[in-house]
């Protein structure tokens, strides 16, 4: 069966859509028709290559973690190594693809959300790259905790706007970025950062993360003649995760699993395991899993990762979800600390806080797995931004 989503409406299966102000909906009509004109063009395709190539700095390698294997005793365990990106992480990939399409549609402003900042780095960058001002959404609490990458979006020229209101986090800062692009769809293009929101955002995304997978199938034959036996990425939104999954979705013996964050544990409440722990809702554009009182309102999220500390999940890992095609589990932060610390230590490599949360899956997994079978796990971030959290956490001086 050929894997093909979303539908024309924009949803995978009953998940994703278009819920949004009518006032939105041209908008998001004109950026729909703008990106499938594009997408296949042969010049477009060659111009973010170049970028991909010269910028980003693609193809990022795949590295066989001997001394992470050997500590494990399993299953080989390879890291896409995303992080070496320019700006630390996947999120560039992203950014590159939408600024080109924002420069095409005639757009003059970019606005953007960032949770752990690497977002709001990579849509920085890119804008100034392209000679374009932008605006930059971020909860006042990540602000705090992802300080050096605040610095970063100042630095490359963007305009930071502390987000006040709720948990003051990612799902806050989404909310303020959808209010400004209402209020200025006509010259304002909203650069989204994850699988989540109104159809074609989740496609779209999607598309331009898919590099990670397609470059992984080829490295992973050039160094074992055969390919993974299981892929495991971490999941906040989903951006990192669909792009290593979604070249792999149809080779069935493949196992595929999204590691979402448990924060203090899932019983506790206080987690990002939207699918583990949600139920269906529509927020933000998009009908997916999300976190849910028992009175149907929409409950703060946790985790130690800012990048990961967001109540809801893509739709199309919603859908992958419901045909059993991924598997969704969880991390603890205990769990995140200790593959940070063990990732460090065995192999020279600090990872983000979000992508160790699917180092520590990986590694579990890996130990009950049988020595001639290999893992690919997606180190979709550096941990540079998260030195001072960590530090404080564990007291080392």
């Amino acid at each position: 069966m050929t894997y093909n989503q979303p539908d024309n409406q924009g949803k995978f299966g009953k998940f994703g859509g278009r819920y949004i102000a009518e006032t939105l909906m041209p908008a998001v009509l004109e950026l729909e028709e703008s990106y499938l004109n594009i997408k296949n063009d042969p010049k477009f395709k060659e111009e973010l290559n170049y970028y991909f190539n010269y910028f980003v700095g693609r193809p990022s390698p795949l590295y066989f973690a001997k001394k992470l294997t050997e500590k494990f005793g399993g299953a080989k365990i390879y890291l896409k190594r995303d992080e070496l990106n320019h700006t630390g992480s996947h999120k560039i990939n992203n950014c590159i693809g939408q600024i080109l399409l924002a420069k095409k549609m005639g757009k003059k402003r970019i606005i953007a959300e960032t949770g752990a900042g690497q977002h709001g780095v990579a849509t920085a960058t890119v804008c100034a790259l392209f000679s374009m001002p932008c605006t930059i959404y971020m909860g006042a609490k990540d602000i705090e905790r992802q300080a050096p990458n605040v610095f970063r979006m100042k630095l490359l020229g963007a305009e930071v706007k502390p987000v006040e209101t709720g948990s003051k986090s990612l799902k806050n800062a989404i909310n303020e970025a959808m209010r400004d692009w209402i209020a200025n769809a006509n010259d304002t293009y909203y650069l989204l950062g994850t699988v989540t929101g109104p159809h074609p955002y989740p496609m779209m995304v999607r598309d331009f993360h898919s590099i990670i997978g397609k470059e992984t199938r080829i490295q992973i034959l050039e160094q074992e003649n055969k390919l993974p036996n299981a892929l495991v990425a971490c999941i906040g939104g989903g951006s990192n995760s669909i792009g290593l999954f979604y070249d792999f979705l149809e080779d069935k013996n493949i196992k595929m699993y999204g590691v979402e964050a448990a924060g203090k544990g899932l019983e506790t409440g206080q987690h990002s395991a939207s699918i583990s722990k949600g139920e269906e809702a529509v927020l933000h554009g998009n009908k997916t899993f999300f976190l849910q009182n028992d009175d149907g309102q929409i409950y703060d999220a946790h985790s130690i990762s800012a990048g990961l500390d967001y109540p809801g999940i893509g739709p199309e890992h919603a859908y992958l979800h419901s045909i059993d095609r991924v598997k969704y589990v969880s991390a603890t932060d205990d769990q995140a600390l200790e593959a940070f610390q063990i990732l460090s230590k065995y192999e020279g490599i600090i990872p983000a806080l979000e992508s160790s949360h699917g180092i520590y899956f990986a590694c579990q997994l890996a130990s009950k797995m049988k020595k001639d079978q290999i893992i690919v796990v997606n180190l979709s971030g550096r941990g540079d931004k998260d030195i001072d959290t960590v530090s404080k956490i564990l007291d080392i001086k």
